[in-house]
């Protein structure tokens, strides 16, 4: 079988940065996926569930109702638990949704009270959520991300 292209990222040399990760075309509708490496694979902590959790539901928020909220196709979680993925509609690159990753951490900062999502009635595993580990991981990729804008994979 072939290798998928997401396992021929040289992990050991990958850090926190925004990623096109792949394009998919089907006739005049492209698809763009990034990955939003939270933490350095193989070298850091992987995300604890809760705080990964959290992340999911509040980036997920935001983004469905930000500006761009038509474009968005999906945001969730890696396995990895090393970051998440953003699908959007468009032929785009890293520095096209920069500003909105952004403001997307800013919000998860600046957010305080319940969780969106987070009843029983609505998540399937609505008690496992940690909102102030969620703010320390998106903290440290936003700075992370304004400081060093890695937006192309490592050889």
């Amino acid at each position: 079988m072939e290798r998928i292209a997401s396992f021929t990222i040289n992990h050991l040399k990958l850090l926190p940065g925004l990623y096109v990760s792949r394009r998919d075309r089907k006739g005049s509708c492209t698809v763009t996926t990034f990955d939003l490496r939270i933490t350095a694979p193989n070298r850091e902590p992987v995300i604890d569930m809760p705080a990964l959790h959290t992340i999911e539901h509040m980036a997920a928020t935001y983004l469905r109702n930000s500006d761009q909220k038509e474009e968005i196709v999906y945001f969730g979680p890696m396995g990895c638990r090393t970051g998440c993925y953003l699908v959007l509609f468009g032929d785009l690159n890293s520095e096209d949704i920069f500003d909105l990753v952004i403001d997307m951490c800013d919000f998860i900062l600046g957010y305080e009270g319940e969780i969106p999502g987070a009843q029983p009635d609505q998540c399937g595993n609505y008690s496992e959520q940690n909102l102030n580990m969620a703010k320390y991981y998106i903290k440290k990729y936003r700075n992370e991300l304004i400081r060093n804008r890695r937006f192309v994979y490592p050889e």
